[in-house]
C-alpha cells in the first residue's frame, strides 16, 4: 500500500473534520507547493540531478529551510537509488514519507501539552507583539473549558497599551477570570498574584500572557527570566510549558525569533498561528528540524476551533491532499 493510501485510510478512520481542517488550512501552501511538484513531475520523465535541483528550489521556496532541504534531498536520492525508482511520479509519495520522517526524527515527538494529573498546570506564553498570543490564550482557554477544566488567565503584558483589556475581552467571551494589575506594573508581581489566586481557587490551568518587545531585547529577556523565577518559586517545576507563539506568515523570521526566545527561556513548544494565511507552510519543518522544538499547535483559521493540535501526518496530508485524492481516483 502506498504512503498516500495509508494516509487517506488512516484519516478516514479518524476524525474526518480534523483532517479536513488541515486540508483547508494548508490550501495556500498546497497550491504553491503541490502545483510546483506536479509541474516538475510532468516535465521530467526521469529522476536525475536536474530533477533534484529543481525540487530543492521548490522546497526552499516553501520555507522548509536550507538545512532541512539539504537533508531531505540527500535522503530522497538514497531512497530512489535503494528502490531503483525511475519514474518521477513514484518520487511524490517518497517525498511525503520523508517529510514525516524528518519531522519525527528531529527529536523525541512530544505531542500534546504537559498537563499535570494532580494540581495546577501553569503555561507561559511568549512571543513578539502581533503574532496572536492573546488570541491563542483565549482559544486554548475555551478548549480547556470544553474539556471540563477550570481556567484562570494572567495579564502579564503590562506594557502594551490595550493588552490587558484585550485579554479581559477574551476572558469574558470564554467565561474565565483574569488576574491583572494596572498598566506599567511589574509583570512578575502579576504572576505572583495569579499563581496565588489559582492555588487558592483550586484552578486546573493557569494561562500566562507576557510582553513581547523585541526592540528592547535585553530588558524583555530579563523580565521573562524574572517571571519564570517567581512562578517556579511558588510552584516547583512550573511553568510546565513555555509556548512560543509565532506568526507563520513571517517565514524565516520565525526561526530568528525562536532562537532569540530560546536564549532567555526554556521554550518547550511552538504555537504557529496564521498557517492558513501563508503559502510557505514549510516553516513547520524548518523549526522542528533546525531548532529541535516541537510544534504543539497550529492556527488554521479564525474560528474558535481552528487552533488544532499539531500532527505531522495530518500536516503532510494537508500538503498532499490533492495527490492523495488523485491516486484514489486512479485506483
Amino acid at each position: 500500500m502506498s504512503f498516500f493510501k495509508k494516509l487517506k485510510e488512516k484519516f478516514t478512520q479518524q476524525t474526518e473534520t480534523v483532517s479536513e481542517k488541515f486540508k483547508e488550512g494548508l490550501t495556500k501552501t498546497r497550491d504553491n507547493f503541490s502545483s510546483k511538484v506536479n509541474d516538475l513531475v510532468a516535465r521530467y520523465r526521469k529522476v536525475d540531478e536536474d530533477f533534484f535541483e529543481e525540487l530543492e528550489e521548490i522546497l526552499i521556496g516553501a520555507d522548509v529551510g536550507f538545512e532541512t532541504v539539504m537533508k531531505l534531498i540527500d535522503e530522497l536520492k538514497m531512497e530512489v537509488k535503494r528502490r531503483n525508482l525511475q519514474d518521477t511520479k513514484d518520487v511524490q509519495a517518497v517525498i511525503s514519507e520523508k517529510l514525516v520522517e524528518i519531522y519525527e526524527n528531529a527529536g523525541e515527538e512530544e505531542k500534546g501539552l504537559n498537563i499535570q494529573d494532580d494540581g495546577l498546570t501553569v503555561i507561559l506564553f511568549v512571543g513578539v507583539n502581533g503574532v496572536g498570543k492573546t488570541t491563542t490564550i483565549g482559544k486554548l482557554a475555551q478548549k480547556f473549558k470544553q474539556e471540563g477544566k477550570t481556567v484562570l488567565l494572567a495579564a502579564g503584558d503590562t506594557f502594551r497599551a490595550g493588552a490587558i483589556d484585550q485579554l479581559e475581552v477574551w476572558g469574558e467571551r470564554v467565561g474565565v477570570d483574569v488576574i491583572k494589575q494596572g498598566e506599567g506594573s511589574d509583570p512578575a508581581a502579576v504572576m505572583y498574584d495569579a499563581v496565588r489566586a489559582a492555588k487558592s481557587r483550586g484552578v486546573d490551568i493557569l494561562l500566562c500572557d507576557t510582553a513581547g518587545r523585541l526592540q528592547n531585547k535585553v530588558n524583555l529577556m530579563k523580565e521573562l527570566e524574572k517571571v519564570k523565577r517567581v512562578i517556579e518559586r511558588e510552584i516547583p517545576g512550573a511553568p510546565h510549558e513555555v509556548l512560543l507563539v509565532l506568526d507563520a506568515t513571517t517565514g524565516q523570521n520565525a526561526l530568528v525569533q525562536t532562537k532569540t526566545f530560546k536564549e532567555a527561556t526554556d521554550v518547550s513548544g511552538i504555537v504557529l498561528t496564521k498557517l492558513d494565511g501563508t503559502a510557505k507552510g514549510g516553516i513547520v519543518l524548518a523549526i522542528r528540524n533546525e531548532l529541535n522544538v516541537p510544534v504543539k499547535f497550529v492556527g488554521l483559521g479564525e474560528k474558535m476551533d481552528d487552533l488544532q493540535e499539531f500532527d505531522s501526518e495530518k500536516y503532510v496530508y494537508g500538503l498532499f491532499a490533492d495527490m492523495v485524492e488523485k491516486e484514489e481516483l486512479n485506483d
